[in-house]
């Protein structure tokens, strides 16, 4: 079993030996995948548990959409993130038509060759730009993708050659629902620990009997389903919202408690007010719920379906999620920060910065020159557009949700800046109108390596940075395309250290090289 193996991995600093497997006990149940889904695991920590090799090459690349479709130089489509085994296959979630069809491919983590490919018949929700479809394993060895009518399909076996008739789940159709095409997953999925699977669905046009038009959904590992729409109001008049498209769901540390955000509209550009919902993640019973509001004007902040922004579970299980603010001013929006039961104390402040992006979870010692309390830092995109309000000086931040600063662009009070770091391409775009602007950055969820006190970090400059968070520099860089202006992917590191980011329809898969 892959569970008892030793590994040997190289890497571009070290040589480690690691055990990858729960059954001694070294690492729980639940990390066995080298990857897992969208930000690594069901709490979006993005943190890897494995060193990142060098950024020396490129080893191998992929397409991850066979029929881009660009608006003039720009890139407006959601890549789902790739999952990795433990054994290092790198399952990639593909593109195959104009506007719609998905396969996943599964390939060897250490060339890049084919091992299998299998189809979907799933179809994505009404959007503005194009949805993110992200698979997700679990840690009992499955993988489970979107199929059409609202289903799941699953198979095992996925590190051995060779596509297998899937498995089909259906979440509503055990209440004596008839399938419906109608029904639509659209967030990427999250598996808990036991191998329970979470997402949001939306329903288009007349929903089967039992289903509303939106809420969030639970398969168990046994085919189970479990639905339960999100609403506001009074009991004689309520009101059903819709989860974000694009939010995947997160688990508490302990497993016992699932967190979605919901608006009030289905518009395609800023979906409107909303709310983050708390939810028993068994019974999917609503536990508690949060209006999310603008830090500075007390009005309902804006969600975005446009967006990837999903919840960060911190270890002391605090959870943040960014939004966009209103009246809207230049898209940065706010990382809004609540504690377990989704209640603001004072001391609760929000990061200056909360559109498209996912936090990142940063060890405080991966950071020496942090001389705060806190035991976590956040690592978000720090971009500040110009165009739209902001100077174009786009950075990457490390910071304190636990202390605070004035915010020099609105004078709010917001998370300290522990360390910033500006972009490195200038911008031509804006020569004449922000001198200094550069490039974005790439990214909805960065990876961190807290073995080699590092982010990796993609640009829309084509380029791949290591921000060293010990000296504050890119130590590191590598260019994967001439650039391109994008919808915002993940980054994340392999089974064998390989760090993987997604440039302009590719996969690329980055190590030390030959």
């Amino acid at each position: 079993m892959i569970a008892h193996t030793l590994i040997l991995l190289r890497t571009g600093r070290a040589t480690l030996l690691l055990l990858t497997a729960a059954a001694f006990g070294l690492v729980p149940r639940s990390h066995a995948q080298a990857w897992q889904g969208y930000a690594r695991n069901a709490q979006h920590t993005a943190q890897s548990g494995i060193q990142s090799q060098s950024l020396g090459a490129i080893v191998w690349q992929t397409p991850v959409d066979l029929q881009p479709q660009y608006q003039g130089n720009d890139l407006f489509i959601h890549y789902g993130s790739p999952v990795i085994t433990s054994a290092n296959t790198v399952i990639v979630p593909v593109k195959t038509g104009v506007n719609d069809g998905f396969e996943i491919q599964a390939r060897s983590g250490l060339d890049g060759s084919l091992l299998w490919t299998q189809g979907t018949d799933y179809t994505l929700p009404p959007s503005g730009w194009t949805p993110s479809y992200s698979p997700t394993l679990t840690p009992q060895g499955r993988i489970y993708w979107a199929a059409g009518g609202g289903t799941l399909n699953y198979r095992s076996g996925l590190d051995a050659p060779g596509s297998v008739i899937p498995n089909q789940v259906n979440f509503y159709r055990s209440r004596k629902s008839k399938f419906s095409l109608n029904v639509q997953i659209s967030t990427p999925l999250t598996s808990d620990a036991n191998g329970n699977i979470y997402f949001g669905y939306v329903v288009n046009g007349t929903p089967p009997k039992g289903l509303q038009s939106s809420g969030l959904a639970r398969v168990d590992a046994s085919g189970r389903g479990t639905f339960t729409a999100l609403q506001t109001g009074t009991k004689k008049k309520k009101t059903i919202l819709q989860v974000v498209l694009n939010c995947a769901p997160a688990l508490s540390n302990d497993g016992a408690t699932v967190y979605v955000a919901a608006h009030g509209t289905s518009m395609i550009r800023n979906g409107g007010a909303g709310y983050l919902f708390a939810l028993d993640s068994s019974s999917l019973r609503v536990k508690n719920m949060a209006a999310l509001l603008d830090p500075i004007s007390g009005m309902p902040a804006q969600l975005s379906d446009d967006g990837t922004a999903s919840p960060t579970v911190g270890p002391d299980g605090r959870v943040f999620f960014g939004v966009l603010e209103n009246p809207f001013a230049t898209d940065k929006g706010w990382l809004l920060q609540f504690n377990a039961d989704l209640m603001q104390s004072p001391g609760m402040i929000p990061g200056a910065f909360g559109w498209d992006d996912t936090a990142s979870i940063v060890s405080a010692t991966s950071v020496p020159s942090y001389q705060g309390s806190s035991s976590y830092l956040l690592m978000t995109k720090y971009n500040n557009y110009a165009g739209i309000g902001g100077d174009g000086l786009n950075r990457i931040a490390i910071l304190d949700p636990s202390d605070s600063q004035v915010d020099a662009r609105t004078g709010a009070t917001v998370m300290k800046e522990v360390i910033t770091i500006l972009g490195q391409t200038p911008d031509a775009e804006f020569d004449n109108t922000n001198p200094g602007a550069v490039r974005e950055w790439c990214i909805n969820s960065a990876v961190v390596d807290p073995l080699s006190h590092s982010v990796l970090a993609n640009s829309e400059d084509g380029k791949l940075y290591r921000w060293d968070l010990v000296t504050n520099s890119f130590t590191e860089v590598i260019t994967l395309t001439p650039g391109i202006g994008e919808a915002y992917t993940p980054t994340i590191i392999g089974a064998d250290g390989k760090v993987y980011a997604i440039n302009n329809a590719t996969l690329f898969a980055i190590g030390a090289g030959p």
